[in-house]
């Protein structure tokens, strides 16, 4: 009916529109189409802020590569040190507990376990680690490191878990918001200073890591709608096991080799961390219970009974114990060869040991580090511009930018260079950090509103209506014109 009363009028009088109009007349179909395309462009309120982050990019980006092609440098492996790695780990230590910050509010909604600023705090001590190791080449915490870099793709593959399960959001916003938070900088960096972007294998770690919670968490959701799949568990342990079974044939076969076409650096490091992101998975669709465990064993330490009091002391040895069990079986082998082919599957001992200690009391969840927390909010800043900044040459060379800190300098010249390159490091990080959050802000609105633009086929009830009226009158304005041209 409204396709009669509307649409059919409107095509006929557009006919005779168009039979009769000038060359200054407004073609209706036009009108209505590029008219949808100047709103978008309208409605997008941050592109004065798009530009002006990519301005600053720029900048950031001419930074980065003064920084990797420094004159005045030497090879890396000449600055090993390992006293100045602890002394630097130490001073970080000492940094944390002077800006530790205790939240009482934390806890209004109950005991947060692994809260939002305990993540972060956890970024940043194991971000400052893993440059640290990377600076002064002490090669004999390489698998402490192998560990934390597993720790960040389990987060990646918890965070994202939790995130789809809460809000169901499979929409192509959210795809959009994620993949530019993860590789705008990164891939800019690899393209402007003409890098291979394995250099940054964290980054195809976490994205890939986000898309399979994604997928996991779509056929979870899909699942629910079918008999027998009903409820929280049965749902999430099908779509968890399909995905372990995914993994198992293609990590577990010859499959894997596919990955030496586009770099052997890939498939080794894949290889490494191949179930870190599905085992966040299994950990985040655990945490419900594992929450009401928290409610009941610190909601009141100061009237704990005396199963509440066992329970807690038996999560902290038990976190001791797992980190002990690990170290003494597996993290103390020298030959990181020998270490590799077990680490995907015991990796999360640490993990867990760590974060049963860390959440062991009400007061502990409630504590963190603001300095810890600033550093990882930054660490995929700070991860891809250390190559290029804080060292050099791709990683390679120590940049000498204090006088006289080259590599046959006193230690505390070194230092000092070291510093002085921090200096403009982590500032440079934080700043490019905030240029991508607007870029990425900026992208996900406008693919927003190119997406409901797209959606809105037709013109409303109310808009043809309006068309329609206009329509008439300029149809009378051109059988006026056909009858006296001269008359305008």
């Amino acid at each position: 009916i409204k396709y009669n009363k509307l649409v059919v009028p409107l095509l006929n009088t557009q006919k005779k529109i168009n039979s009769t109009k000038n060359d200054n007349d407004i073609n209706l179909g036009n009108y209505i189409k590029y008219g949808k395309q100047m709103s978008v462009f309208q409605n997008w309120k941050s592109r004065k802020d798009f530009i002006y982050a990519q301005l600053q990019v720029t900048v950031i980006l001419f930074i980065a590569y003064v920084g990797n092609t420094w004159p005045n440098s030497y090879d890396r492996n000449l600055n090993y040190d390992d006293n100045m790695f602890w002394i630097m780990n130490g001073g970080l230590l000492l940094a944390s507990i002077v800006t530790l910050k205790h939240d009482k509010l934390a806890s209004s909604r109950g005991v947060q376990l692994l809260s939002r600023p305990q993540t972060e705090e956890w970024k940043g001590w194991m971000q400052w680690a893993f440059i640290m190791y990377h600076y002064y080449r002490v090669r004999y915490v390489y698998n402490e490191i192998r560990v934390f870099v597993s720790a960040y793709v389990w987060m990646t593959g918890f965070g994202n878990f939790l995130y789809f399960e809460k809000k169901r959001d499979f929409s192509i916003d959210r795809v959009v918001s994620m993949w530019l938070r993860i590789n705008y900088f990164p891939l800019l960096l690899s393209f402007c200073l003409d890098v291979k972007l394995e250099l940054y294998y964290v980054v195809p770690l976490h994205t890939v890591g986000f898309f399979i919670a994604m997928i996991t968490c779509y056929i979870s959701a899909q699942l629910e709608k079918i008999k027998g799949f009903e409820g929280y568990w049965k749902r999430n342990i099908a779509a968890i096991g399909f995905m372990l079974l995914v993994h198992i044939i293609f990590y577990e076969t010859p499959l894997v080799n596919s990955l030496n076409y586009i770099s052997e650096e890939y498939r080794f490091r894949f290889s490494a961390d191949k179930y870190s992101a599905w085992i966040g998975m299994v950990s985040a669709m655990c945490w419900k219970p594992l929450k009401d465990y928290m409610q009941w064993a610190y909601a009141s330490p100061e009237m704990a009974s005396f199963n509440q009091t066992s329970a807690r002391w038996l999560q902290r040895l038990t976190g001791i114990a797992l980190i002990s069990v690990w170290y003494y079986c597996f993290g103390f082998m020298a030959d990181k060869y020998l270490y590799n082919p077990t680490h995907p599957y015991i990796f999360w001992l640490p993990v867990a040991g760590w974060l049963m200690i860390r959440n062991s009391s009400k007061y502990f969840c409630e504590l963190h580090s603001t300095v810890l927390e600033f550093l990882g909010r930054i660490t995929l800043e700070t991860y891809v511009l250390q190559f290029h900044v804080f060292m050099s040459h791709n990683v390679q060379q120590i940049p000498v930018v204090f006088p006289g800190a080259d590599e046959n300098a006193s230690t505390m010249l070194k230092a000092c260079n070291m510093l002085l390159c921090g200096f403009i490091f982590v500032p440079l990080a934080y700043w490019a950090r905030s240029v991508t959050v607007t870029t990425q802000t900026s992208i996900t609105e406008l693919v927003g509103l190119v997406l409901r633009k797209n959606n809105e086929n037709t013109p409303t009830e109310q808009e043809m209506s309006t068309l329609v009226k206009s329509s008439d009158i300029e149809e009378e304005a051109g059988a006026t014109a056909t009858k006296d041209p001269g008359e305008k």
